[in-house]
């Protein structure tokens, strides 16, 4: 079973697991223990009910520590198994498995809220926003696309398939500073056969006075007022 005493010796791992480092981990798990706290009142069981014990008793959980319950949201943020898949990871049944996603999802969400660490998600605040500027306005943006399950509506199909991918997805346009590696912006969830400048379009993004942005292909043609675009080159060597 995943257990965070056994990943945290293990860098490469733990990224793989959270995409956070030990390091990153530890600062989180600080404000997460203390959300978490305020968010769980002495006279309430996990899922809300009035406690008939008191603290500590009856059975005892699966998810003990508030390192593994860190650990197990973020695992369930980073890779997004299926709910059964996740509890064979942390020894859970379906069902308590659901329960605590939807107890532990508001507390990393509000952690992360106060440690400033939220993407912006209206295009028109990047301009001014802190993680945009940390270290100088040196963005890349590019789109992310996952698989989802194949919809049933036939129009809504052909919506959802990606060419690129060869398969059903959901889109998100990111935007990310490469001096701090965090990401800066989150578009809404679109269907993964839009394609990347549409999406960039239409997220009306306002940058930084003097922002430099990386792009590729997929943006061939974005070119935002006032701001510096730069676009990779394809090494000569490599063969098309």
């Amino acid at each position: 079973m995943l257990r965070y005493k056994n990943l945290k010796k293990k860098s490469k791992d733990l990224l793989a697991a959270t995409g956070l480092t030990a390091e990153e981990f530890e600062a989180l798990l600080v404000v997460f223990a203390e959300c978490y706290a305020a968010s769980t009142p002495e006279d309430q069981t996990v899922e809300g009910k009035p406690r008939q014990r008191q603290r500590g008793g009856g059975g005892k959980a699966t998810l003990t520590t508030m390192e593994d319950k860190l650990l197990f949201i973020l695992v369930y943020e980073k890779t997004y198994p299926l709910q059964t898949m996740l509890g064979l990871q942390f020894g859970l049944s379906q069902g308590r498995t659901n329960i605590w996603i939807h107890r532990l999802l508001p507390v990393v969400r509000q952690a992360l809220a106060q440690m400033k660490l939220t993407p912006e998600r209206d295009g028109h605040a990047v301009a001014m926003s802190e993680l945009a500027n940390e270290g100088g306005a040196d963005l890349v943006i590019d789109g992310t696309e996952r698989r989802r399950q194949r919809p049933q509506d036939e129009a809504q199909q052909q919506a959802q398939y990606s060419g690129k991918k060869k398969a059903h997805t959901d889109k998100n346009l990111v935007l990310t500073n490469r001096h701090s590696q965090k990401v800066v912006y989150l578009s809404p969830t679109q269907p993964g056969k839009k394609h990347d400048k549409k999406l960039a379009d239409e997220a009306a993004i306002v940058y930084p006075r003097g922002a430099t942005l990386g792009k590729d292909t997929g943006f061939q043609g974005y070119e935002p007022l006032g701001v510096l675009a730069w676009q990779p080159k394809k090494s000569p060597e490599v063969k098309t």
